[in-house]
């Protein structure tokens, strides 16, 4: 059993399976994002490539989960709107989900303020380079929560709790809630305070360093070796 983190390990140790058969690895989705992130990475979208990464403080949003369709992704947007409106070196990127429901709420809320750019989905070479280039993420998905504290990138989670506890321990990330006020005022802090940005961003990414896959090559070798297994 190859466990992403020492919680993971520690959970399937309460399910009674043998700590002796349980290695913590990190996870490899670290791993394949470190291999296809590439600094000089060029979009094949015009608008993306157009961006000033620079000079401008990238939001990444990502909302689509189905118990936050109706006042609680209102709220979400709400919230980013206001940013944006007292922000002029704040834009927004938001691969948008093809629920027809998500569309409807975020044309409705956002309108057509031209620094928030509501974009198709993208395949996971484009998103995982557009984490990169980004100052710091809004989401309501999961993997997300893992991939870009590994880029340095402060994580907060618009819902009311997660699967992936460790993130929030580790202080990558941050439960925002699915309230206007409390969204609003995290993106607000991290966006005009320097010290706390910093702090989620150098903060230990509690699910790999890039390596896991070695580590299962090398745990499987040596098992083959000293069993004479499969």
């Amino acid at each position: 059993h190859f466990a992403p983190t020492e919680e993971a390990a520690n959970n399937l140790m309460m399910e009674n399976y043998s700590s002796e058969k349980i290695y913590v690895t990190g996870n490899t989705v670290i791993d394949a994002l470190i291999h296809v992130v590439d600094d000089n990475y060029l979009f094949e979208d015009s608008l993306l490539d157009s961006l000033d990464y620079n000079n401008k403080k990238i939001i990444l949003l990502t909302a689509h989960r189905r118990e936050n369709i109706g006042e609680p992704m209102v709220n979400i947007f709400k919230a980013i709107k206001r940013v944006i409106e007292e922000n002029e070196d704040v834009e927004v990127l938001y691969p948008i989900h093809l629920n027809p429901k998500v569309r409807e709420i975020a044309k409705k809320t956002f309108g057509t303020i031209g620094r928030i750019h509501i974009i198709e989905p993208l395949d996971y070479l484009s998103f995982a380079n557009l984490i990169n280039k980004s100052h710091l993420v809004v989401t309501d998905s999961g993997g997300i929560q893992e991939e870009a504290p590994t880029l340095g990138k402060p994580v907060l989670v618009v819902r009311k709790e997660t699967e992936r506890p460790e993130g929030i321990a580790a202080g990558t990330a941050k439960l925002a809630g699915i309230i206007e006020d409390d969204i609003y005022r995290m993106i607000s802090e991290l966006i005009n305070d320097s010290n706390k940005y910093d702090e989620m961003a150098n903060a230990v990414n509690p699910y790999g360093d890039g390596r896991a896959s070695e580590r299962i090559r090398d745990i499987l070798i040596n098992d083959h070796i000293n069993n004479n297994s499969f």
